[in-house]
């Protein structure tokens, strides 16, 4: 199918994990509605993503967001210029829902399908509000921080033409940086997802009162693995061993009852919230909180920076739900400012999962003509780059 541009309209359907999500952007630039159902609710007494329960809930809710998403940007199904749904990385059952509806949307609509990884969009979700908010692109190539609870990763971004290239430079060899702050958060009897109370909390607390450390993950080049692919390999990430070292703080200094006593007040009050739980807390736990939020920010910003200036990067881009963090904000701009470096984070609304960024994902695949084929599948573990 030969694909036309007559309205610069693109639905974007995501689908990857616990958020159903449809939103309406206009050349990759303009958004027009932006629509998100969240299943927090639904996984929040599990401390983690149920994929059976994402499911059920994506099948739910994906015709009301679509329609819902439609209605706010007063735009028809026929005026669309194509439909495009987030391929991988995910969930493979909760991806095969969003993927089989747009197929079915764009076969009976006879309009183009484009496949975007997510990954892909997160990047674009800094580079939509760019445009957007900012009138001009970040310098390039821009390395981006792509951070959020399944992904830690360092891609060097370049523009060739309409098209996108992305060099993987960095990632995690183990726990993404999010799954971190969800479990530790868990341990310590907070809610989820664990970010938003980490966040919340840890500025009541000591960043220096637990020494945390990351041990060096050392390179190993093997005979097939290039020179440049073994310096990259400096700027792996890993932070198992830090929940590791959280959990033998605890035991070490019996916290279990306290741990226990604040997680069965926090389930007696309805909806609670972050700031619930300051007065369950009691110095030692924020301390710990503080000391771990400072310490994986610390070797999110090292890392990160170190990468840009090893791979000449013009600009920096953070993007993900852990983006979303007001200290690794903060710490990261003020490092960007000493560098006289451009970066960019996204609004709290495109940090998390949406569908905004992958119809701006789409919209230079749209241009380029890369679009997908009738057999196009989930493929949970769809990487990005090379």
């Amino acid at each position: 199918m030969q694909a036309k541009i007559q309205s610069g309209l693109i639905l974007g359907i995501e689908s990857s994990c616990d958020e159903t999500a449809a939103a309406v952007v206009r050349e990759g630039r303009q958004t027009l509605s932006n629509v998100v159902a969240s299943q927090i609710a639904t996984h929040a007494p599990y401390g983690g993503v149920v994929p059976e329960l994402a499911s059920r809930e994506h099948l739910r809710n994906i015709m009301p967001v679509v329609r819902t998403a439609l209605a706010e940007a007063k735009v028809s199904l026929q005026e669309l210029d194509a439909i495009a749904v987030t391929e991988g990385p995910g969930l493979a059952g909760a991806l095969l829902v969003g993927i089989s509806y747009a197929k079915s949307l764009a076969f009976a609509l006879g309009k183009p399908l484009i496949a975007v990884n997510h990954l892909e969009g997160h990047i674009h979700a800094v580079l939509l509000e760019q445009a957007e908010l900012h009138g001009g692109p970040l310098p390039l190539p821009a390395l981006a921080l792509v951070v959020s609870g399944g992904h830690t990763h360092l891609y060097l971004a370049r523009q060739q033409g309409q098209s996108w290239s992305y060099r993987n430079v960095g990632h995690t060899v183990d726990d993404a940086a999010g799954e971190a702050f969800d479990k530790v958060a868990k341990l310590l009897g907070l809610g989820y997802p664990g970010g938003p109370w980490i966040d919340a909390l840890a500025p009541h607390g000591d960043p220096k009162a637990v020494p945390f450390s990351f041990a060096q993950i050392k390179p190993k080049v093997h005979r097939k693995e290039t020179l440049q692919e073994a310096f990259s390999q400096q700027f792996f990430f890993s932070f198992s061993g830090i929940k590791t070292a959280v959990l033998r703080y605890v035991q070490t200094h019996h916290m279990a009852a306290s741990i226990e006593a604040r997680r069965s007040a926090l389930a007696s009050i309805p909806q609670a919230r972050p700031t619930d739980a300051l007065a369950l807390c009691d110095q030692k736990t924020l301390d710990l909180i503080a000391s771990f939020q400072r310490a994986v920010v610390d070797d999110l910003r090292r890392k990160t920076f170190q990468a840009a200036e090893a791979f000449d990067a013009a600009s920096i881009l953070v993007s993900g739900g852990v983006a979303a963090n007001r200290e690794l904000r903060v710490r990261f701009t003020a490092e960007a400012a000493e560098r006289s470096l451009p970066i960019a984070f996204p609004s709290l609304s495109l940090s998390t999962d949406n569908a905004a960024m992958i119809a701006a994902a789409a919209w230079p695949k749209f241009q380029a003509q890369e679009l997908a084929s009738p057999n196009l599948t989930a493929v949970a573990s769809l990487t990005l780059g090379r």
